[in-house]
């Protein structure tokens, strides 16, 4: 199998501790990253709840319809203002942490380590989608909740990964909010439908 510490990661070409995990009667486990691929389909999660509520949805559903293209052209519009929104809120929280110069984040390993943090802890946004699929009058507020669920989830893998208190924790997700919210209004300002 190799030495100890000789496999890399074929998605992020970072060490793997294992290649694959035999569980009993030879069923395996390919030993894969999930960071990149949760936050992917969080975004894909977001920008399709985007698309959805453009105003001018219609419910044509012909494949040679120039309108459907176009469609798809607003969702991936939608998956990039997403990712970039999603960026300018970890650059925020990664700023305001930075500033505060701490002593548990000095290397660069302790950046990705609290990145991966802040990505998994982000897996609320996945109830996006059964919040789409089940439409209800109360749709908007289940928005609202699962917002409010997501920041509690950044905030507490901040103050674990960083063992920091409650109130700069808070101020790290402020920042993080202010940063992604300007980064809203911009885009508005643009002209671009957000």
């Amino acid at each position: 199998m190799g030495e100890p510490g000789g496999y890399r990661c074929v998605e992020c070409n970072r060490e793997a501790p294992e290649l694959y995990r035999d569980y009993q009667r030879g069923v395996l486990r390919i030993a894969i990253c999930i960071h990149g691929k949760l936050c992917i389909f969080c975004l894909l999660c977001e920008a399709y709840l985007r698309w959805l509520q453009l105003q001018d949805s219609s419910q044509n559903t012909d494949p040679d319809d120039l309108i459907r293209y176009a469609k798809e052209w607003d969702f991936y519009r939608m998956f990039g203002i997403a990712s970039l929104e999603q960026t300018a809120f970890l650059i925020g929280i990664f700023t305001a942490l930075w500033l505060a110069r701490l002593e548990s984040l000095k290397t660069k390993s302790d950046f990705i380590f609290l990145l991966k943090a802040l990505l998994l802890s982000s897996y609320g946004k996945l109830l996006l989608i059964p919040a789409v699929i089940w439409e209800h009058d109360y749709t908007p507020l289940c928005l609202k909740l699962i917002k409010v669920f997501v920041l509690t989830s950044n905030s507490q893998a901040i103050r674990v990964t960083l063992n920091l208190s409650q109130k700069l924790t808070l101020l790290a997700i402020l920042s993080g909010l202010i940063l992604e919210n300007g980064t809203v209004y911009l885009f508005q300002r643009m002209g671009w439908n957000v």
